[in-house]
């Protein structure tokens, strides 16, 4: 349980500073492999690309400190 906290307090330090420095993440949502529906002016993301990155990072997190 206390690597769990730890774990998400790293996550909420790792976005605040995200936040705060003003990093930029214009890739975000933008790879390839993430489609975009425009119709009747409604808009429609589904990041799947993006996704699939941010699941193997935070897999590979989980792996290091699950050991």
């Amino acid at each position: 349980m206390g690597r769990f906290i730890g774990l998400t307090v790293l996550c909420i330090i790792i976005i605040g500073a995200l936040l705060t420095f003003d990093i930029p993440l214009n890739w975000v949502g933008h790879l390839p492999g993430d489609f975009s529906i425009d119709w009747n002016g409604t808009r429609v993301a589904i990041p799947v690309a993006t996704s699939a990155i941010f699941s193997l990072i935070l897999s590979a997190i989980l792996f290091l400190f699950s050991r």
